[in-house]
């Protein structure tokens, strides 16, 4: 048992020697971080929302809620919305009893839920298509985010924005102590947590709501795409 504890001292001690081995045999370096921004105007909205209904039973309630979920979605597809931007996220039926009584074991009601996302690709039409929404049933709005098609091809932008500017960094700081800008000698794409992923952040920047003369009840803003990259350049 001494033996192995032995054996596995020494192999981390020859691990610790080797890092410092090869950190004090790094070349000379100038580490930056790169930030990449692209701005856009929303081309689409996904909206979360839903049908709650509550009925003496259960078999009521589920038939209700069904039926108006049903009424959304023939109401969505009328209304240009693809069949493939729909789709339903979230189904619960679930009893109600009286909690003023004590012992109670027969349900009061019962209440049944259905949610769904549906992505809307023309925001002219979104005011429309909600009041129109809860007139077919609808009845509960989780949530509302703006986003942009492709935007795979926005992280593309951004990370190249992201990887010049750090170019532009190191290249300030060398030409000011007289050296230049080397090869590449790390990159690195990070996140503000987990592994060594491309960050993108994606935040919504929504301006004010209506304004005075009846404009619409919803304004986009606009979708910030960030990407930040760590580079070292080696110093010649």
């Amino acid at each position: 048992m001494k033996k192995t504890n032995l054996i596995t001292l020494l192999l981390l001690l020859f691990a610790v020697f080797q890092v410092q081995a090869q950190q004090q045999n790094l070349p000379p370096l100038v580490s930056v971080t790169g930030t990449g921004e692209v701005r856009l105007q929303p081309t689409e909205v996904l909206v979360s929302l839903g049908v709650e209904t509550r009925e003496k039973t259960l078999d009521a309630a589920r038939k209700e809620t069904d039926k108006k979920a049903a009424a959304i979605i023939n109401y969505l597809k009328k209304n240009g919305v693809d069949a493939k931007d729909i789709q339903t996220s979230f189904v619960t039926v679930q009893p109600i009893y009286n909690r003023g009584e004590y012992g109670v074991t027969t349900p009061d009601m019962y209440m049944a839920i259905k949610t769904m996302t549906v992505k809307i690709k023309k925001l002219d039409k979104y005011d429309e298509l909600l009041s129109g929404l809860y007139g077919v049933g609808a009845n509960r709005i989780d949530g509302i985010q703006f986003q942009v098609a492709d935007l795979e091809k926005y992280k593309t932008e951004a990370r190249k924005k992201a990887v010049a500017n750090a170019k532009q960094k190191a290249t300030l700081l060398t030409n000011e102590l007289g050296a230049k800008v080397g090869r590449v000698y790390a990159i690195n794409e990070t996140t503000s947590g987990g592994g060594p992923r491309p960050m993108y952040k994606v935040a919504m920047m929504e301006s004010a709501a209506a304004d005075m003369n009846g404009g619409p009840s919803i304004a986009g803003g606009e979708v910030v795409i960030t990407s930040n990259v760590d580079v070292s350049f080696i110093i010649e």
